[in-house]
């Protein structure tokens, strides 16, 4: 009979049952408020808020642990999300046809996170023991922290992006590092790539990227079966990438167009006449320099004719690209800004807490917090400190492909080279869709790039130095005092 062992895969999922359970299945259950984000997707699982509902208690101050059941209404959102909350939906439904408990849902979550944090374990492991155990500790601190898991008990996206990026880059790892079942490996890495890139409309463009991933597995091996699986799953994700684009909502498009226009170009602009006349819009417009789409005290309405005459009919975020192009300086003030706020892992203006807790409204939850409060209160949000993590991490990326000629290896190497580039995407892309509009969230795939990369670069520095003590010990083959 085999012996069993305690693994560091074993000790990751012991924690994850822990955290998990204790904060979000155990009083008092945390969660997290509604912006006013949730209907799109729980209506499409048949989900709502109870009848009579006032909007202080149904917005931003208090989450919610139970909701009613009403008829599927689709809004024309699309997102892999609705997926997992139909199915939650239906599990809701059998065991307990009165309301939903959002636990189902966050259950549902819980089980692919614990997946994902298993997957990243096993193939991030080094061949030292205890700094294995280090990696356990990271991971548990940082990615099993309320900021991240409070998301799991609600129906924002950030959920469904967190759980498939952890689970697309331990998968990407397996598939570099293992032959045997490669192929099975790959499917999954597919998959979990489709779901991550479709969560939402901002993740869409990462898909290019991870394309280039799936690209570096072709030299892995060269059987056709292996390299039709590459083709074809590529050519899903490069039409999903585009579908994202082409099915978002036209209201969705409308919004974001007019946050990255009157909320990002024209927000402190020191030219708001000059940067008009360059997106050819009226001058009249300047008045709403500064404001954002949910705004109700606009001298022009949101949806004033003249807005869908001269921005939303002709205006798309080509011209809006073409325009930081052109003023570099502009944009970089605008990374500046998302610097501020890409420090920040959870929204602090949405409550924790369900009403019946009894608690004051908005009151945050701040169990199990040391790294989301370490992070927001220490870590510089400055511009100059985003670069130069990026700048030792890509150091560290050019030495060790300069030193390791193997395929697999190389291909490791460019795995985490990926992972920086959606960072990147993850904090410009907001900027240049949505404007400066609810950036602690809206850079949330920018945090778990960044802690993903801080992570592994901690581990690595730790190899490094591990390795360099152990070689001081050992003189000619044997071990000094």
């Amino acid at each position: 009979m085999n012996k069993f062992r305690f693994t560091n895969e074993w000790a990751i999922t012991l924690a994850a049952i822990l955290i998990l359970g204790g904060i979000l299945m155990l009083g008092p259950i945390v969660g997290l408020a509604d912006n006013g984000d949730f209907a799109r997707i729980m209506w499409a699982g048949g989900i709502g808020y109870a009848e009579g509902e006032s909007y202080q208690e149904t917005y931003f101050g208090f989450a919610h642990t139970d909701y009613t059941y009403k008829k599927m209404l689709w809004s024309g959102y699309v997102s892999t999300q609705i997926i997992i909350v139909m199915i939650a939906g239906f599990i809701g439904r059998i065991i307990n046809s009165s309301y939903f408990d959002i636990r189902v849902l966050s259950s549902m979550y819980s089980l692919l996170y614990a997946a994902a944090l298993v997957i990243w374990m096993k193939y991030n492991k080094t061949r030292w023991p205890l700094l294995n155990g280090v990696i356990v500790v990271i991971a548990t601190f940082v990615f099993l922290d309320i900021g991240y898991i409070a998301y799991f008990n609600s129906f924002f996206g950030e959920a469904v992006t967190l759980i498939f990026m952890l689970l697309t880059f331990g998968l990407a790892l397996a598939v570099a590092t293992s032959d045997t079942t490669a192929r099975k490996l790959l499917l999954l890495f597919f998959i979990a790539c489709f779901c991550l890139i479709c969560t939402k409309l901002q993740n869409a463009p990462i898909g290019l990227l991870l394309i280039l991933i799936a690209a570096r597995f072709w030299a892995l091996r060269k059987d056709k079966r292996w390299r039709k699986m590459i083709l074809i799953g590529s050519s899903v994700l490069l039409i999903a990438t585009a579908v994202m684009y082409i099915a978002a909502p036209q209201r969705l498009k409308h919004i974001n167009l007019y946050q990255t226009v009157f909320y990002g170009i024209l927000k402190d602009s020191p030219d708001p006449d000059g940067a008009l006349k360059e997106l050819g819009l009226p001058e009249s417009f300047k008045v709403l320099a500064g404001t954002n789409y949910f705004q109700t005290d606009t001298a022009i309405k949101q949806n004033d004719p003249i807005l869908t005459e001269y921005l939303y009919s002709k205006l798309s975020h080509k011209d809006v690209l073409l325009y930081y192009m052109k003023h570099p300086g502009r944009f970089l003030q605008k990374l500046e800004r998302g610097a501020e706020s890409g420090m920040s892992i959870r929204p602090y203006y949405l409550g924790s807490y369900d009403k019946d807790e009894g608690k004051p409204y908005g009151t945050i939850a701040y169990t199990f917090s040391l790294w989301s409060e370490f992070k927001h209160d220490f870590v510089p949000n400055k511009l100059w400190f985003v670069c130069l993590i990026y700048l030792v991490y890509y150091a560290g990326i050019v030495y060790e492909y300069t030193r390791r000629p193997a395929e697999r290896q190389r291909a490791r190497i460019d795995i985490f080279a990926c992972l920086g580039l959606i960072g990147l995407f993850g904090m410009g892309v907001p900027l240049l869709g949505d404007g400066e509009a609810d950036l602690g969230k809206h850079l949330f795939l920018f945090n778990v790039c960044f802690d993903m990369m801080l992570a592994v670069g901690v581990v690595y520095l730790l190899a490094i130095l591990t390795s360099r003590v152990l070689s001081l010990r050992t003189i000619g083959g044997r071990e000094t005092p």
